[in-house]
């Protein structure tokens, strides 16, 4: 039998401890795996996970090795070689609920005209969180639902999935591989190396705008996401927060819209000034880590 599920996994010297749990829930899907295929997207990882991670148990698996470092050129590698009309996006850390694969094909089935949809994307810490934290774990792809949402509304966030378990149509991540591989900064949106850049994932779901379809969130569709405790340090996550701002900002314009530094007014220097000094240092530093991405995309825009 022929796939309709692509489960595509791009990893980039994972932790083999979080990438045996990703598989193992894999493993135990109630959907029968002769109705889906596994690819494993090894991104130019130091050690050649066909050599290290056994796929065997999986009748339609594949390791592929993608030796151009980046998620964008993992992704599009795995576009090019799914077979399937419906594609699952799975991080090297996403531990999905045994019914996963089920309820995302039941949501292809019943909403024809969503082209991109997710789900709830629940933490596990390695190590417990501290409280300052909470506001930014959006940040780390974490988001908790609590009614199923769709739009076609382009750039609507609310409904737009996050990347971890984002399932879309062939026919929008094709879409999407023929923008990206015409356009440098479209292809440049995403992690690659050290850079903690997030909008790629935004570019994708959106293409589903792009060929008349919408995107939408479910709450039955659930996956658990391994968080470890580096993510959790400051400087962490205020570089994420810059390679937001940036990102955001350069994928928002590629999509239509003319961002810009206001110029600021005496009175609202002098209330921005006042918003500043009432925010606690912590978010204070925050703010200014996501200003600076947003500047430093803006002005890069300009020279283009």
């Amino acid at each position: 039998m022929s796939a309709i599920i692509s489960v595509v996994i791009c990893t980039h010297n994972p932790r083999i401890d979080y990438l045996d749990r990703v598989l193992k829930s894999l493993k135990f899907q109630t959907l029968p795996v002769e109705y889906w295929e596994l690819l494993m997207i090894d991104n130019a990882s130091k050690k050649i996970l066909s050599k290290e991670i056994d796929l065997s148990w999986h009748p339609q698996s594949r390791h592929i090795r993608e030796e151009q470092l980046g998620l964008t050129p993992a992704r599009l590698r795995g576009i090019k070689e799914a077979i399937a009309e419906t594609l699952v996006f799975v991080d090297d850390d996403n531990v999905l609920d045994s019914d996963y694969l089920e309820v995302a094909l039941q949501i292809s089935n019943n909403y024809p005209f969503i082209g991109a949809w997710g789900g709830q994307s629940l933490p596990e810490f390695e190590q417990t969180p501290p409280e300052w934290t909470k506001p930014y774990w959006w940040m780390l792809a974490i988001r908790e639902l609590n009614r199923d949402q769709w739009s076609n509304l382009l750039l609507c966030y609310e409904t737009a999935p996050v990347g971890a378990g984002m399932c879309v149509r062939k026919v929008v991540a094709q879409k999407y591989a023929e923008l990206a591989l015409n356009n440098l900064k479209r292809a440049n949106l995403d992690p690659k190396g050290k850079q903690l850049l997030r909008a790629g994932d935004n570019d994708l779901a959106f293409t589903s705008c792009d060929v008349g379809l919408g995107t939408g969130v479910f709450v039955s569709l659930k996956l658990t996401h391994l968080i470890p405790a580096n993510r959790l340090q400051e400087e962490y996550l205020l570089r994420l927060a810059e390679g937001i701002g940036y990102s955001k900002t350069i994928m928002e314009s590629l999509r239509g819209t003319t961002p810009t530094v206001p110029k600021l007014s005496l009175m609202r220097k002098i209330l921005e000034y006042y918003r500043l000094s009432r925010m606690d240092s912590t978010s204070k530093r925050f703010y200014q880590a996501f200003s600076k991405g947003k500047v430093l995309a803006i002005q890069e825009l300009k020279f283009c």
